[in-house]
């Protein structure tokens, strides 16, 4: 196992911000908070954003974070939502600024993928790919779209899943049992997206509707009614299913 004593902040309300805390923790970083690194800003080597939801939140997050931080700092932020080069846009050195995308849990994902923005210098895609791959992940570049690879494709099975449900083809169990069976994927759609959070599913839905502005990323009706009823999935005891000590049962 790889340790470092590098010092990195990191800052945002995602559901991967307590899983990379831990893991960094494992690998021997020296793990800043916001207030540690206001104090003394130079000490910061590098800083991980991870607001995924609320864009307005990230925007003024990434803002306080790059007229905090030397210009030589890099920022690696997540970008599902929307893409690293608007991000980057928000701030006045672009060119540190790298994104990433992956889902939680982190425990069961091998592979990071890595998205710079049009504006990122290569200095700062090598940090990002170093820094990853230190965490034990292997890393994969990818092109800078809403969603990214795996995630993209995912929520539009679980969209897809919520359609169905929604218009009453099968129940949720049913649906997850058949693509189980049929794609051999680790879960069904449904229990998938409890998993990961469906507030998460939805920000990524939202962000392809916006940027795409196609029908087939129409986000589902169920999906954002349960995400404003604040039923997000497992984190928040009910989603698709209802959970008592993290078992599901159909909601």
């Amino acid at each position: 196992m790889t340790t470092t004593n590098k010092a990195v902040l990191l800052v945002g309300t995602s559901p991967l911000y307590a899983e990379l805390n831990h893991l960094m923790m494992e690998r021997g970083y020296q793990v800043l908070t916001l207030a540690e690194a206001m104090a003394e800003p130079e000490l910061v080597e590098l800083a991980v954003e991870v607001n995924s939801v609320d864009l307005q939140a990230k925007k003024r997050q990434m803002r306080e974070l790059d007229d905090l931080l030397p210009p030589n700092v890099p920022i690696i932020t997540t970008s599902l939502a929307i893409t690293a080069t608007e991000v980057a846009s928000w701030t006045q050195h672009p060119e540190r600024v790298c994104g990433f995308g992956t889902l939680v849990p982190l425990i069961e994902r091998e592979l990071i993928e890595i998205a710079p923005a049009l504006q990122t210098e290569l200095d700062t895609i090598q940090v990002t790919q170093d820094f990853f791959q230190s965490l034990g992940k292997e890393t994969e570049i990818v092109n800078d779209e809403v969603g990214l690879v795996f995630p993209r494709i995912l929520t539009l099975i679980i969209n897809e899943a919520a359609f169905t449900l929604m218009e009453k083809a099968a129940t949720a169990t049913d649906i997850d049992i058949a693509m189980k069976k049929g794609t051999n994927y680790p879960y069904g759609p449904l229990e998938w997206a409890d998993r990961i959070g469906l507030d998460e599913i939805f920000a990524i839905s939202r962000g392809l509707q916006r940027d795409l502005a196609e029908e087939r990323y129409r986000t589902a009706p169920l999906l954002r009614k349960l995400v404003l009823a604040g039923r997000v999935g497992v984190r928040s005891g009910q989603g698709f299913y209802t959970y008592e000590d993290k078992v599901g049962v159909e909601a």
